[in-house]
C-alpha cells in the first residue's frame, strides 16, 4: 500500500552557484527521475547508484524509477561498517564507475546511511576530478546530518588504529532527497542513534539564533519515537535548517568569526575516540558491540558537557539535563570497559581537528552556544570520560 503523501519540506543550502535543495517528504525515491530532471534540466543519460547492502529494497526502487524513465543505471553495493569505509572499498567503487563509463555529467546516487553517503560522495569527488552526487539518505542520522554539507571521506588505518574520515574532500551534493518512508525500515536502535545528532543541534541552536530546538525535541519526543510522519518531517527540517545555516556561513570550516562549522563537532572528538573500539557495547550485552556512531555521539555529548562544566563554562545541572534527554531517547549514558584516560587522550590526539599537536575541543557555553577551545585542561577532559565510565546503562 502506497503511504499517504505528506506535505513535503524543502530547505536550501545557500552556497552561491553551488546552492542545492534538501527535500524532505515521502515517496521521494519513487519520484527520483523527476527530481533529477528538475535538478539538471534534463534526465541524465546515465547514473551510478552506490548503496548499502542492507537497503537493497530502497536502492531497487530508486533504480527502477530511473530505468523506467529511460536513464541507464549501473550500481555498486558496499558493506556499510566503519572498517569497510576504507580506501579499498573506495577503489572498488571507482573501478566499477570506470567500467560503467560514467561521464562528467552523469551523477552518482548514494542510497543508504552516513557511511554510504560519505564513501559515494568521495568517489564522486575524485572520479574524473568530480561528478555530481545526489544524496538519498535512508537513516535518521544521515538525513539530519551526514547527507548535508558536502563532507565526504573514508577512514584510514594507521598502525592498527582506525582513524575516522582522515581521507576525504568537500564535495557538495547537487540534491538531497530525504524520503521518510525509509525510516520505517530502521531498527529501533538505528533510529534512536540518529536522535543524538538532533540533540547536538538543539544544544547549539543559539549559534544560529534558534534556542528552541532542544525544547521542541523534549516536548515532541514521544511522537518522534513513535515515528509520527508529520513530527519526523518537522524534526528533520529543523535540523537540516540549522546545519544549512552553519554550512552556508562556513563551508570548509575556516571561519574566524561567526558560527564556525567546527561547532558541529560537539561531542565528536570524544565519540571518534571510542566508536572504532570494537569491544565497546551500548548495553550490558557484548553481542551489541560495537557502538553505533550516534550512540558514541550521545556519550560524547555527556562527556563534552561534563568537561565544559568542570571548566566553569556551563552550570553543572546541564549535565543531568542532557543525560536525562539521552536516556529518554534510549541511548547509552555510560559504557563499560573504557580504556585508560591516557589511552583515550592519545586516541583524541589523532582527531583531524588537532593542529600542531594541540588538542581542540568544542565545549558548551550558556544560551545553547559553544566555542572551540585549544588544549583544554586534561583533568577536565578526564572528568568527561569519568562521567560516561560506568557499569550503568540507560533503560
Amino acid at each position: 500500500m502506497t503511504p499517504r503523501p505528506h506535505t513535503p519540506r524543502t530547505i536550501r543550502v545557500e552556497l552561491a552557484d553551488r546552492a542545492y535543495p534538501v527535500r524532505i517528504g515521502n515517496t521521494l525515491l519513487a519520484d527520483l527521475a523527476a527530481a533529477l530532471t528538475e535538478t539538471f534540466g534534463t534526465l541524465p543519460r546515465a547514473a551510478f547508484v552506490v548503496s548499502d547492502a542492507n537497503v537493497q529494497g530502497h536502492a531497487a526502487l530508486a533504480m527502477q524509477a530511473l530505468t523506467s524513465a529511460g536513464c541507464r543505471v549501473e550500481s555498486a553495493t558496499i558493506t556499510a561498517t566503519e572498517p569497510q569505509k576504507s580506501l579499498d572499498a573506495l577503489s572498488r567503487v571507482l573501478t566499477e564507475m570506470g567500467k560503467a563509463r560514467l561521464e562528467r555529467t552523469d551523477p552518482v546516487i548514494a542510497v543508504g546511511g552516513g557511511i554510504t553517503g560519505d564513501l559515494a560522495g568521495f568517489a564522486a569527488a575524485t572520479y574524473r576530478r568530480g561528478v555530481p552526487i545526489v544524496q538519498c539518505p535512508t537513516t535518521l542520522l544521515s538525513m539530519v546530518d551526514a547527507s548535508v554539507g558536502g563532507k565526504t571521506g573514508v577512514n584510514l588505518e594507521v598502525e592498527g588504529s582506525l582513524q575516522k574520515n582522515m581521507v576525504g574532500a568537500f564535495h557538495q551534493p547537487a540534491l538531497v532527497l530525504a524520503d521518510i518512508d525509509t525510516l520505517a525500515t530502521l531498527t529501533d536502535r538505528q533510529f534512536r542513534a540518529g536522535l543524538a545528532e538532533c540533540i547536538k543541534h538543539g544544544l547549539l541552536g543559539g549559534c544560529t539564533g534558534d534556542a528552541t530546538h532542544r525544547e521542541w525535541i523534549t516536548t515532541n519526543l514521544d511522537a518522534i519515537l513513535a515515528r509520527q510522519p508529520e513530527t519526523l518531517l518537522e524534526l528533520i527540517a529543523r535540523s537540516v535548517a540549522f546545519k544549512a545555516a552553519i554550512v552556508a556561513g562556513d563551508e570548509r570550516e575556516l571561519a574566524d568569526s561567526g558560527p564556525s562549522r567546527a561547532l558541529l563537532n560537539l561531542g565528536h572528538t570524544f565519540a571518534h575516540a571510542i566508536e572504532t573500539i570494537p569491544s565497546l557495547s551500548p548495553t550490558a550485552d557484548p553481542a551489541d558491540a560495537p557502538l553505533l556512531h550516534g550512540e558514541a555521539v550521545a556519550l560524547g555529548l555527556i562527556a563534552a558537557a561534563t568537561t565544559s562544566a568542570h571548566l566553569g563554562m556551563v552550570p553543572t545541572n546541564l549535565i543531568d539535563n542532557i543525560r536525562s534527554l539521552v536516556t529518554r531517547c534510549g541511548l547509552p549514558t555510560a559504557v563499560a570497559d573504557l580504556p585508560t584516560g591516557d589511552t583515550l587522550l592519545s586516541h583524541m590526539g589523532a582527531d583531524k581537528k588537532t593542529v600542531g599537536g594541540v588538542l581542540r575541543l568544542i565545549l558548551l557555553l550558556p544560551g545553547f552556544r559553544a566555542e572551540l577551545c585549544e588544549s583544554p585542561d586534561h583533568r577536565a577532559i578526564g572528568a568527561g570520560w569519568d562521567a560516561i565510565r560506568a557499569g550503568r546503562y540507560s533503560a
